[in-house]
């Protein structure tokens, strides 16, 4: 049972791992060492602070600094091989029976599974899927689960590694209290349980899977939810008109609080802008729900505009804007023909995906792959 303890620093709610007597706030970064109160006292050279349980230690202010994940540990039962040079977290919230229910994202999850393992040969047993569907509690998307999955999808990850996160569900903004952010607000990830324990927000998404990534690691984050457009906190942001014409915006925090990795790789695909939602839908597949972004991302790669991305983001918007169009496809999209109906849309899908990374580039020269 894990133990709830607040950074002794920001005073940020943290889970601390059975057995583990220190934390590192994914916030502040500052280290809180958990001391029994009735052992004897720390050496002189350590200093309580104002709490008589917790210990504070200042983080060290290097820009490159890797900083170790709170949750290190795997999911309990029997975890895929950490070391595989390509794994996946595949993360869908339904929120079944809740006024907040999405009808796609199962069928997001089972799509995006499903071309990693058959186009681009990712191994089964190297993605780890959260559903709602899945009866191993541990491997359902609540918050403490995608926490420690997305600790596992890094942990001791090597030159050469392929990382993906792909999430279908909410996201939402809330204030944002630490100055990083250019529109005063931090994006988040809602996870089945984010009523009674919380979103995960960019700022600990960003600590934990983007910061540690050393060099010669790739890490693709495909986001369909609300509000994701810098849902990881990369730098920078490929600002792309209807024509084709983009920019890179720089979203380097003002503070000077470093957002990049360690030497790696980060690139990210996002439904839509901060300031957008995202839709779920059967407008596109025209049989079944699905994640406007998560199809229209498999549509680009199926209809053969996988080459740059550039002209995978052109082509992913093209679909969205072109949604009573016919829409062949190939192997993955006859997958999603197959499942099961469900859901209604109605209106236009004025969202618009977004492309961020950890350093800007040429996306039309630069090749696609995961």
């Amino acid at each position: 049972m894990y133990m709830l303890v607040h950074c002794s620093n920001c005073h940020t709610p943290l889970q601390l791992p059975p057995g583990a007597n220190s934390i590192c706030c994914a916030i502040c970064h500052a280290i809180t060492y958990i001391v029994d109160p009735r052992s004897a006292p720390p050496p002189p050279a350590l200093s309580y602070s104002s709490s008589s349980q917790y210990q504070h230690y200042p983080p060290q202010p290097h820009p490159f600094q890797v900083v170790p994940s709170p949750f290190s540990h795997a999911p309990p039962g029997p975890p895929p091989a950490v070391h595989g040079p390509k794994r996946a977290v595949i993360c869908a919230v339904s929120y079944k029976n809740t006024k907040n229910e999405l009808k796609g994202c199962i069928n997001d999850a089972m799509c995006m599974k499903y071309l990693l393992v058959n186009r681009f040969d990712f191994p089964e047993s190297s993605i780890i899927m959260l559903t709602e569907e899945e009866t191993d509690p541990y491997r359902r998307p609540t918050k403490s689960n995608m926490r420690l999955a997305l600790s596992w999808l890094v942990q001791g990850c090597q030159p050469g590694d392929s990382l993906v996160f792909h999430f279908s569900g909410h996201g939402s903004q809330q204030k944002d209290y630490n100055g990083d952010e250019l529109d005063g607000y931090d994006e988040t990830l809602c996870p089945t349980d984010f009523e009674t324990q919380g979103m995960i927000v960019d700022d600990e998404i960003n600590a934990v899977i983007v910061k540690p990534l050393s060099h010669g690691v790739k890490l693709h984050a495909i986001i369909d939810a609300c509000h994701s457009g810098t849902v990881l906190d990369l730098p920078f942001l490929c600002r792309m008109d209807r024509s084709g014409k983009y920019a890179w915006e720089d979203h380097r925090p003002r503070s000077g609080v470093w957002k990049g990795t360690s030497g790696g790789e980060v690139i990210s695909f996002s439904g839509c802008d901060d300031d957008q939602t995202s839709a779920d839908t059967s407008a596109l597949s025209k049989i079944t729900s699905t994640g406007v972004m998560t199809y229209s991302f498999i549509q680009a790669i199926e209809r053969g505009h996988g080459t740059t991305y550039g002209s995978m983001l052109n082509a992913m918007r093209a679909t969205i804007r072109k949604t009573t169009g016919e829409l062949g496809g190939g192997i993955v999209t006859t997958l999603i023909s197959m499942l099961l109906a469900g859901g209604n849309f109605s209106g236009g899908i004025t969202q618009e995906p977004q492309l961020t990374a950890s350093e800007p580039f040429d996306v039309y020269s630069k090749p696609f792959s995961l």
